[in-house]
């Protein structure tokens, strides 16, 4: 591996951690069992998840470790994109036809809760397993756990990164260190110096979506629900105020606003902007631009300045695994998950070169493979520093209509950004979501 690992990152295969961190909707096709049913030899598992060159080519590297010790292990691996996923998993749990699922399947992070809740019998609950919870960050976790019970083995990393031009930094007289630890107000400042002076705005993200607007909040311990799951939007401090920033950095030109996502790379592969924030994961759409090489770095996020429990760190997509009740072998899958994506550094460094799969297993962070200098990134040990951002990142409570809170953000913030009133806008979207849950 060495110093490959970078030139290995190929463009097919680091744009599949895209899909896997919930942007894309995966492969179609199957491996193995078309059936899907939980696997019935005592010896035998069987995992739905999508994408071959991500999640499906790290599971099944994982029964490589397993078996090792377990050399009789069978691994059936059904390839199953994310939207069949779901629309299987609750066809199964509301048809009461459970034994259709498989002993072990994908859920994306922000699903998680959603689907524990909806459907609190269809999952084994893992807390005391064996797996070992406290080798992952406490907000990646988060996510798979409900009332206190952890049903969610932590998968792929989405924490953020803010990724710059180096060489645009230095035409205005910057450098990446400039960038660590800093405000908001501070990234607008130096935004706006290097904009006069190059040109190129500091960052892009598309217009009417709100994923910038949760990561500043999530940096910041909010949330758009309370504990109890109801929203809470309306007198939410941290919201107004992330609200607030996203509108002045689009009215200063720092951030300037895209419609679709191919436009989005663009910016960052045709050299339009100076740079990005985003989950690990945009790394990935970063290295096609082979040209650019040696002039990105990367550092943590601004955070939000005045706001109690303010961070430089969060968490954009990621997945997790989960056990089903249909499962005829539980124990086995608690066993072989405590050993593979929960206990093995050995998995990690072999999946990394090939499908860019960061994880969120903070023991790898040591590993010699993930300390490896990528040259793309100004020969910066990138990996383990991810990891460590990772472990930083504050909780965020999704709850089951969190993908209702994030579109009806994302229609306040273009309104706001158009001219409408901030304190009314957010009250729409509260407004809207109550609609949803049916209050």
């Amino acid at each position: 591996m060495k110093k490959k690992i970078a030139s290995l990152l190929l463009a097919g295969a680091m744009v599949a951690s895209l899909t896997a961190c919930g942007t894309g909707g995966g492969s179609t096709g199957t491996t193995g069992d078309t059936k899907g049913e939980g696997a019935k030899a005592s010896n035998e598992l069987t995992v739905w998840c999508w994408d071959p060159a991500f999640n499906i080519y790290a599971m099944n590297e994982a029964a490589k470790v397993y078996q090792k010790d377990h050399p009789d292990f069978k691994l059936n691996v059904v390839e199953t994109p994310w939207a069949d996923v779901q629309t299987k998993l609750t066809t199964a749990a509301t048809s009461g036809n459970e034994d259709s699922l498989p002993d072990i399947i994908l859920l994306q992070d922000n699903a998680f809760q959603k689907n524990v809740i909806s459907y609190p019998d269809t999952f084994k609950d893992l807390t005391s397993s064996g797996i070992d919870f406290s080798k992952f960050p406490k907000a990646k976790t988060a996510y798979s756990v409900v009332e206190g019970k952890n049903y969610g083995v932590p998968f792929d990393n989405g924490a953020v990164v803010a990724c710059y031009r180096t060489d645009v930094l230095k035409e205005a007289g910057y450098t990446v260190d400039d960038f660590k630890d800093i405000t908001w107000s501070k990234y607008q400042e130096m935004g706006e110096k290097i904009l006069a002076k190059t040109g190129k705005p500091l960052l892009s993200c598309q217009a009417g979506e709100s994923d910038l607007i949760v990561m500043m909040l999530q940096s910041a311990g909010g949330s758009l629900f309370d504990k109890d799951g109801k929203p809470s939007m309306v007198g939410n401090d941290k919201l107004k105020k992330v609200m607030e920033t996203y509108a002045s950095l689009v009215k200063s030109g720092v951030l300037v606003e895209v419609n679709d996502w191919d436009q989005y790379v663009g910016t960052l592969t045709n050299s339009t902007v100076g740079g990005t924030i985003n989950g690990c994961w945009i790394m990935a759409s970063i290295q096609t631009a082979e040209d650019q090489s040696g002039n990105w770095a990367i550092t943590n996020m601004p955070k939000l300045e005045g706001v109690e429990g303010a961070t430089n760190y969060s968490n954009n997509g990621g997945s997790s695994w989960a056990v089903t009740s249909a499962s005829k072998n539980p124990e086995l899958a608690y066993d072989f998950l405590s050993k593979t994506f929960a206990g093995s550094t050995e998995l990690y460094e072999t999946i990394l070169p090939k499908s860019g799969a960061m994880a969120t297993y903070l023991p790898a962070a040591e590993s010699k493979v993930y300390g490896e200098p990528q040259k793309f990134f100004g020969d910066a040990p990138v990996y383990s520093m991810i990891t460590d951002f990772a472990s930083k990142v504050p909780s965020n409570n999704t709850g089951v209509y969190y993908y209702e809170a994030r579109d009806a953000v994302a229609t306040a913030i273009t309104k706001v950004v158009a001219g409408g009133d901030i304190d009314a806008e957010i009250k729409n979207a509260e407004d809207t979501v109550n609609f949803a849950m049916g209050k």
